[in-house]
């Protein structure tokens, strides 16, 4: 099987291509190179340079191809605040035009990079994928849209398609090639930035008075050779016709000071931080419930947050060598 991989220059999109190629398939990879970079391409993938909002050229990446894992788009919450029109045309738009040249070429399956920002604020912890979806903003609200076009497409086209919701992907993938990191500018994420942190730029931890059982927040991570595994799942699952949406996490959430404990293992060192003011709009805990997962897929995740954090060190420290 030929599987299209839009994103696939990109963190996730790179060790899902480079992992399908090792399990037998073959890999087609479209990306516009805005966020993405050449090193991390697969070898032994086609690659399209190009993007979603071009039709030809998706329709060009789609020749021979028989499903399709939609990682493509923009993911920053907050230049998604800042610049929401790019988000509405990438995200939404450009999903629309890949999904009418799905149809032109008679391809029927897709599985979705979905989010767990399309909950928003949620009233109940764990999420389940019955919670409601009230993003606050662009960027998961551009999500959920896509969630509602893929339902509609199901029903109206027959296609089948599998919608994953996360929150925090972290951890590398050692390929042949070498590890594929996180390599983001601006870099947002939690588990990198500890891992950077020195005494002249100390990780700002924001609130240290959250009512959870060591006073900072709790968050769900997964490892992205678990979310990979969970992706190349729902392939084996696609039913024409349905649209199923399911959520990945670790089920039970880390702390901050969770996460620089692990970090500390790593590296061997105290990891340097401050206390700032809490973030307007942050939640303390947010857990997504995974009983669809291991029921629907068959799905567990098997990394912990130690896993994570030392296969992010040790990609960190290769890349500067």
């Amino acid at each position: 099987m030929r599987v299209l991989v839009t994103g696939g220059a990109g963190y996730i999109g790179s060790v899902a291509a480079t992992i399908l190629i090792e399990r037998g398939y073959e890999v087609s990879i479209l990306d516009d190179l805005s966020t993405g970079h050449t090193e991390l391409l697969t070898p032994g993938a086609k690659f399209i340079n190009g993007s979603l909002l071009e039709k030809a050229t998706v329709l060009s990446a789609l020749e021979g191809v028989e499903a399709v894992i939609h990682f493509g788009g923009k993911s920053l919450v907050g230049e998604s605040v800042q610049k929401p029109e790019i988000y509405w045309n990438t995200n939404v738009n450009g999903t629309r035009i890949l999904l009418e040249a799905m149809r032109e070429k008679g391809i029927s399956k897709i599985v979705f990079s979905s989010t767990a920002a399309t909950y928003g604020q949620p009233k109940s912890i764990p999420i389940t994928e019955d919670s409601q979806t009230k993003p606050t903003n662009p960027y998961g609200a551009s999500k959920l849209a896509v969630d509602y076009m893929l339902t509609s497409e199901a029903i109206a086209h027959n296609l089948g398609a599998i919608s994953l919701r996360y929150f925090n992907v972290a951890g590398a993938y050692q390929a042949k090639s070498g590890w594929l990191t996180e390599n983001h500018n601006p870099e947002t994420h939690l588990i990198p930035n500890v891992l950077k942190a020195t005494s002249d730029n100390p990780l700002k931890i924001f609130g240290a008075d959250w009512p959870t059982e060591d006073k900072t927040c709790i968050r769900d991570y997964v490892h992205v050779i678990d979310l990979i595994d969970a992706h190349i799942m729902a392939l084996d699952k696609l039913e024409p016709g349905k649209h199923e949406i399911i959520n990945l996490g670790c089920g039970t959430g880390y702390s901050v000071k969770q996460v620089m404990d692990a970090a500390k293992a790593a590296v061997g060192h105290q990891i340097p931080s401050v206390i700032a003011d809490r973030r307007a709009g942050d939640p303390a805990v947010l857990i997504a419930d995974i009983s669809k997962a291991k029921s629907f897929l068959g799905w567990s995740p098997t990394r912990d947050l130690q896993v994570m954090v030392f296969d992010t060190w040790q990609s960190q420290n290769a890349s500067n060598k």
